[in-house]
Order: structure tokens, then C-alpha cells, then sequence
């Protein structure tokens, strides 16, 4: 593949290039210039792409108007009309400014037709830029990232991390130098209390995601990778069949802490480090505000579970723990409404679905043991604890 965007003046459209090698394109995370419309782009991309559209949205549903009314032909005339001028610089300034930060990237529109070719043209003959486009666009690229998940979800070797609420499981996978983030491919921490401020990936996002990281492990001698124990849904991401499957008979490690590590555990993730994201995206004041509604809504969501007279409890807890919190900054009453949810509610659903894994379980122990483990019967290096 050229690794660089030379300045070809003399160069006809007809020697434009084509890029069919999908594998490589997603194994060495290359920088992908996205010309769809913001809506399409907004359904489904990946993780390496980023939008500088042709047409916007607006434009694109003129055309599409134009197209179905009055056919091709004059569709293209108003297209050339809509982005002409000055709107056409800007599009092209936009992409000269992507290809200098990624002189390595290539560039899609939905079926690698005219969007593409165009955009291609344009660069060429207004900034003497030659970029590859992927031959069948972004059509052809998720079809292929379908597939590969499929078949690469057969053949993988996954261990997966399991233990109670609170036991540091998102900790340990962090040490192992071969494992698949769920959770961070989501955007989500994989319970009722799981949520960032930003939003989720989409669907499509998310599956694309995967499939990478997945065709990546395979790729590299398709050796032992660590995952953390999920429900179907991460958030409201569905996990693919094939892979959930194959998650559900891989081998398991579980991991072990007492109460009080747990309960400190807890502390950090749902207080200290969401009100610091939270912070973060909206301001000190604002942040505060975003995460307190936050952690009420995380509880009402569970409100059926619990029953009425725990929510009502926990509830208060809650409430009494985000006044001291607000009124001194001091976080130790969030102690007791984290530790009644690990022992009345995550502990009781844990007990029920540890029971339909008993046969899988191949090794217990606290972290440092189970790092051990993994390093020892997989080859699956770990870091130390920091």
C-alpha cells in the first residue's frame, strides 16, 4: 500500500487508485476519510474514520429527490450546483487538512462509486493530492467485518474474567497485555450504573469495533486473550450472537476480594472517577449536578428488582450520600448505599448465574493469583498492580 499522498498534477482521473486489501486496512488502523453524509456516517463507521462529507445531509436529500424525480443526469447537475464555489474549497480544504495530519489514509463513500470518485477528482485536480479509495466503499467493508466476525468468533481462544460486583475485574483485565475491552468498545461499564457522560457508539460502531479487535488476536498467532464476564447487553450494545457464544463456553477465572476491597472499589469507579468524567464534559457545577441525577436514575432503573421497600431504602441512602457529598465534598456516607447494593442486589443476581457456570471455572483466587494463572496456563502476559 503508498504510504504517502505525492503531488501528481499530470496524473488523469482514469489512473486514480483503488485500495481492495480490507485486512490491512484494519489490521494496521488506517486513517480513513469518510465522504458519506453526516446521517450515514452517524449509522455505522469505524474507529479509525472520520467524517468530511461531499454532500451534507441537506444536499444529499436534494439529490436523492433529484435522483428518484428526474433521474441520474440531473441529479449530478444539482450536486454540482449545491457544492460548488466556495462551499467546494471548504470541502476540500477539509480534506487536504485530514491527508496532512494522515498522508497514509484512504477514503470511502457508501459503495466506493461516485461520491468517492469525485472526491478523488477533486482532490487531485484542486490540491494536486492522489488518495486511494476503497474499491465497494463502506458496503464492502462492513460486509467483510460481518464475516470476519463470524468465522474469528469460532476460532478464538478467549478467557474470561468473572467475580462479584466490585471485585477489580475492569482492573485485572487492564493488566493483561492480550485482551478485548468490551466495556471500553461500548462506551459502557456494563451495569445499571455503567453509564458515561458521553453516549454509547452505535450498534454498527460497535460491532465494527469488535471485529477489529478480535481479527487483530487472531491475527497475531491467534494465542489466549483475556475478556471480562458480560451480560448480552453491554449498556444498551448488544454483544454479537457468535461471540456471546463463544464467550459462554470459553474457560473461566474467578476473581476474589474481600467486602471492604470491594466496597473501596466500587467507591472509586461510581463516585470518585464518574463525578470526575462527569466534571470533565460539563463543568465543576454542572458535572456535579448531571452525576447526582445520574446515580437516581442508575437506582430507579433497578427499582423493579429491588422491590419497592429496598428502593425506597437504598434510595435515601443515595439522597442522604449526595447532600454530605455536595455540602462538604466529603464521599464516605456513598459507603453505605454501595454496600447495601453489592450484598441486597448484585450479590443475589451473581449467585444465580455463577450457578450455570460451576463446569467452566478454572482457577479462583485474588488478582496477583490469577495474573499468575493466566501467565503461567496461557501465556497471557500481566503487568503488576500499581
Amino acid at each position: 500500500m503508498d504510504k504517502s499522498h505525492r503531488v501528481l498534477p499530470q496524473m488523469s482521473t482514469a489512473e486514480l487508485k483503488e485500495i481492495n486489501d480490507l485486512r490491512e486496512l484494519f489490521l494496521h488502523d488506517v486513517p480513513l476519510l469518510d465522504v458519506r453524509a453526516p446521517v450515514e456516517f452517524a449509522e455505522g463507521a469505524f474507529p479509525t474514520a472520520e467524517n468530511h462529507p461531499l454532500i451534507d445531509d441537506a444536499e444529499r436529500h436534494r439529490v436523492g429527490l433529484a435522483y428518484k424525480e428526474q433521474g441520474q443526469a440531473q441529479a449530478i447537475v444539482l450536486g454540482e450546483q449545491l457544492v460548488s464555489g466556495a462551499i467546494k474549497a471548504q470541502r476540500i480544504a477539509a480534506w487536504r487538512a485530514f491527508l496532512q495530519r494522515h498522508p497514509d489514509a484512504v477514503l470511502y463513500c457508501f459503495r466506493g462509486g461516485m461520491r468517492s470518485k469525485i472526491s478523488q477528482q477533486w482532490l487531485l485536480q484542486e490540491a494536486g493530492l492522489d488518495c486511494p479509495r476503497v474499491r465497494g466503499g463502506y458496503k464492502a467493508m462492513r460486509r467483510y467485518l460481518i464475516g470476519q466476525l463470524q468465522e474469528n468468533s469460532t476460532t478464538c481462544r478467549p478467557v474470561v474474567i468473572g467475580g462479584r460486583t466490585g471485585v477489580g475485574k475492569t482492573r485485572l483485565l487492564e493488566r493483561c497485555a492480550a485482551r478485548i475491552d468490551l466495556e471500553r468498545l461500548a462506551n459502557h461499564r456494563g451495569s445499571a450504573f455503567g453509564h458515561h457522560p458521553q453516549p454509547q457508539p452505535s450498534q454498527i460502531d460497535f460491532e465494527n469495533a469488535l471485529s477489529i479487535a478480535l481479527l487483530k488476536q487472531v491475527d497475531a498467532g491467534n494465542r489466549a486473550f483475556v475478556v471480562e464476564d458480560e451480560s448480552h447487553n453491554v449498556g444498551s450494545r448488544h454483544i454479537p450472537d457468535a461471540f456471546f457464544a463463544r464467550m459462554q463456553t470459553a474457560p473461566m477465572v474467578l476473581l476474589e476480594a474481600s467486602d471492604e476491597e470491594r466496597i473501596e472499589i466500587t467507591l472509586q469507579e461510581y463516585v470518585h472517577d464518574s463525578l470526575a468524567e462527569f466534571q470533565a464534559y460539563a463543568g465543576a457545577e454542572a458535572g456535579f449536578g448531571q452525576w447526582a441525577d445520574y446515580l437516581r436514575g442508575s437506582v430507579d432503573r433497578i427499582r423493579r428488582r429491588l422491590g419497592g421497600d429496598r428502593h425506597l431504602q437504598v434510595r435515601r441512602m443515595l439522597e442522604d450520600a449526595i447532600e454530605a457529598h455536595a455540602s462538604s465534598g466529603n464521599t464516605e456516607a456513598h459507603r453505605a448505599w454501595i454496600a447495601y447494593l453489592l450484598h441486597q442486589y448484585y450479590d443475589g443476581m451473581y449467585e444465580y448465574q455463577l450457578a450455570r457456570k460451576t463446569e467452566r471455572i478454572a482457577f479462583s483466587g485474588r488478582a496477583d493469583a490469577l495474573a499468575d494463572y493466566l501467565r503461567e496456563t496461557y501465556a497471557i502476559e500481566c503487568v503488576a498492580a500499581t
